[in-house]
Order: C-alpha cells, then sequence, then structure tokens
C-alpha cells in the first residue's frame, strides 16, 4: 500500500463516527470565512457572557478532523459551561505548512471579532489543542502576542504539545521511542509530511543531521537536556554522539526553524507576551519533552503556568478517556484538570 492509500486508509479510521443530540449543548456547523467549524454552546441560561474556547484537533496535522474529537469538545462545553469552537483546518500532505496554521489564525481571528455573537466574553477567549493542535494552538497565541487591534487572549491550553523539530534524540524521544500512541520516528515522519508533503530525508532527521551546528549552538539554551528535570532523566537515556550536518538535507527543512512551526524557538520578546498558559504532558510520551521545555521558557518569561502530569500518560490518552465502551481513568483525569483550568479562568 503506498503512502497516501495509507494516509487515506487511517484517515477513515480516525475520522470519528457521528454523534446524537446532546441535550446539554446547540450544536451548528458554520464557516468561518472559508474555515469549516463546529460550535458548541450550552443549552444552559447563563448569567453574563461566556468563556470561548477554540480547540484545534490532533492527529499529526494529517489526519482527524471535527468529528474525531467530538466528545471531547462536547465534554469541554458541558463540563466548564464554555462555548467551544472546534476547527476543521486544513490537513497535510495536500495542504503543506503554513495551511494548518494559517486556517486555525483566520478562525481564531474571525472569531475575536464576532464573540458578541456567540455571547462570549471578548476578554475571556482561550486557544486549546491536543498534540499538532497543541502545536497550532501556540503558533497562533504566540502571532496574536503582539496584536494591539484584537483582544489580548486570556489563556492557551496545550495537551501533550509538538513544538519543536531539531532534537529528536531528547531523553522522552530516547525512553518512549517505541510506545503508542506516537513512536519517534511516526513524530518525525508527521512533521515532514506537514512541512513539505513527503517524508524524504527522515532518517537523517532523527539523527540531527538537518541542522547546522552554529544554529544547534543558538538554540542549546532553548532545546536541550539541560532544561529537563533530572527526574525525567533516569529512564533509559544516554548521550548521543552528534552527527555529520548535511548541507543539503537543511535546505529542504530550514523552515523548521520559523517559529510559527516550531513555536519553542520564538524568541523571549514574543514569549514574555504570551498569555496564562495550561500545559499538559504525559511521562509515557515522546513529546513530553517538548512541553517540559516550553513550561520552562514561559516561567522564564514570567508567564504563569499551570502544569499537569500524567504519570500513568501516554500521548493521544485523552481521546481515548470514553471509548468505544473502555476508557483510561488518565485521560479523564487529564480533561478534568483541563475542564478545572477553564472553570478557573
Amino acid at each position: 500500500m503506498g503512502v497516501c492509500s495509507k494516509i487515506a486508509f487511517t484517515r477513515y479510521v480516525r475520522s470519528g463516527r457521528k454523534l446524537g443530540a446532546d441535550p446539554r449543548l446547540w450544536l451548528g456547523d458554520a464557516r468561518f470565512g472559508r474555515v469549516p467549524v463546529r460550535v458548541y454552546r450550552p443549552r444552559a441560561p447563563s448569567a453574563g457572557p461566556r468563556a470561548g474556547a477554540i480547540f484545534f484537533h490532533g492527529g499529526g496535522w494529517l489526519y482527524c478532523g471535527i468529528d474525531s474529537h467530538e466528545k471531547i469538545c462536547r465534554y469541554i462545553a458541558r463540563e466548564s459551561e464554555s462555548v467551544v469552537v472546534s476547527v476543521g483546518y486544513r490537513l497535510a500532505p495536500e495542504h503543506k505548512y503554513p495551511a494548518a496554521y494559517e486556517d486555525c489564525l483566520n478562525a481564531t481571528i474571525h472569531f475575536m471579532k464576532n464573540t458578541e455573537h456567540y455571547s462570549v466574553d471578548p476578554a475571556n477567549v482561550i486557544v486549546c489543542g491536543d498534540s499538532a493542535g497543541g502545536n497550532l494552538a501556540a503558533a497562533v497565541s504566540q502571532t496574536l502576542a503582539g496584536r494591539s487591534d484584537l483582544p489580548k487572549l486570556r489563556a492557551q491550553i496545550l495537551i501533550y504539545p509538538g513544538l519543536q523539530a531539531l532534537d529528536f534524540n531528547l531523553p522522552s524521544y530516547q525512553q518512549n521511542r517505541g510506545v503508542p500512541l506516537l513512536f519517534r520516528e511516526r513524530a518525525a515522519f508527521f512533521a515532514l509530511q506537514y512541512l513539505n508533503g513527503d517524508a524524504l530525508h527522515m532518517q537523517e532527521v532523527l539523527e540531527g543531521s538537518h541542522i547546522p551546528p552554529d544554529m544547534r549552538l543558538k538554540y542549546r539554551k532553548w532545546v536541550s537536556p539541560d532544561n529537563i528535570p533530572e527526574k525525567f532523566k533516569v529512564r533509559g537515556v544516554k548521550p548521543l554522539r552528534p552527527t555529520d550536518f548535511i548541507a543539503e538535507v537543511y535546505e529542504t527543512v530550514k523552515r523548521f526553524c520559523e517559529p510559527n512551526l516550531c513555536p519553542l524557538l520564538a524568541e523571549d520578546a514574543i514569549v514574555h507576551q504570551l498569555p496564562e498558559s495550561f500545559i499538559l504532558t504525559c511521562e509515557y510520551d515522546v513529546l513530553r519533552d517538548d512541553g517540559l521545555l516550553y513550561k520552562k521558557r514561559l516561567e522564564d518569561n514570567g508567564v504563569r503556568v499551570t502544569w499537569y502530569h500524567l504519570e500513568d500518560g501516554f500521548h493521544g490518552v485523552i481521546s481515548l478517556y470514553d471509548y468505544c465502551g473502555f476508557s483510561f481513568p488518565a485521560g479523564k483525569r487529564g480533561l478534568d484538570s483541563v475542564v478545572n483550568f477553564l472553570k478557573g479562568l
């Protein structure tokens, strides 16, 4: 089966099934400009404007959509009594970077300019996403940080986000390289598909040959095992010899150094303007250290961070809090931590 056929089949499997009506929510499909969205609004009366959460789904920028994350969005809307907007952004490899980012940014701006239509407090708008969606939420939040023509975002919620593609050998990548639901190789595969629409040079990227030595040195202050607490490095981590830089590979992936693609690389001048943040990480997840490194960057720049770590969690566990009749307690705890953060804003 070719790569395109495999992607199409996986999309079908992960597309999600249609759910029935929800007695506690109004659901409506719409378009914010050219971007399809689904809006979840609590039916119960409210004493005033509600919070509004814009949700970007995960799936490696290649998979999933509004239907696949329907249960999560319904749960957040019901339990936090917030208006939730789920964004159906364009997927790679058909639509390469920055298509997904642009769709999420444009949908967010549209919503922020029309909050009164949804009875949402313009000062209480939050961006939220899981996995690749967490990446998109972080990028959108950074872009809007310096905008004076829009209200400030109230918060960002990043659920096991992928935030960099410079180093696929951080401790969490070594420790969890073969742990479902996201293997180390797949993380690089997804990033390359999003960037270029193919996964050429995946092995070189995994080995670190795609970043020039001077650039690696520049970003070492932000992307380094030295910035990760020691307790996360006791399980199966070994120092690796640096690999030789391959200039031809760098030329094909140099946009990995753009913060809109890898938000961990944003300058301090942007990071210190970011809103209050919630970061969820899982112990058994290759992306754990991306979240830990971003947590440190935010805190170093004076941004208030609520961190929730699932010691028994793995990548994608939130989506399995109630899946086909079985559930993972860690997923429910993680989802409730998001709801509690929203309710506390």
